[in-house]
């Protein structure tokens, strides 16, 4: 009968198992072929990788970043974007009238 000393390393154990495969992290992969006499009918190709976000940003996977579904603020982050790069373009637009017409000025 299992004590509580034996349950508390068991789930220590797994605790330690799953920081173990979250930090390196584990790649499942496998192939599911259905045939009917000898002739292929469908093949699945399945890949799984779990990792933490750090480790999969680290490895350079964030996909999850730029899934609408999964980013909320995704659609406002675009339009604030947008709206800076243009008011770069017209902070721009002006340093270039402001140097081109103080060069005029030394000039004449």
């Amino acid at each position: 009968m299992p004590t509580d000393l034996t349950a508390s390393r068991g789930s220590a154990g797994l605790v330690d198992l799953l920081d173990r495969v979250l930090d390196k992290g584990l790649v499942v992969a496998g192939d599911i072929k259905v045939s009917l006499a000898e002739v292929e009918l469908l093949t699945i190709r399945i890949r799984l990788m779990i990792c933490s976000i750090d480790k999969a940003e680290q490895i350079g996977l964030d996909w999850w970043k730029y899934d609408r579904h999964l980013s909320s603020g995704r659609e406002q982050v675009l339009q604030e974007n947008l709206e800076l790069r243009e008011q770069l373009r017209l902070l721009e637009r002006r340093l270039a009238t402001v140097t081109r017409s103080s060069g005029r000025r030394r000039r004449g």
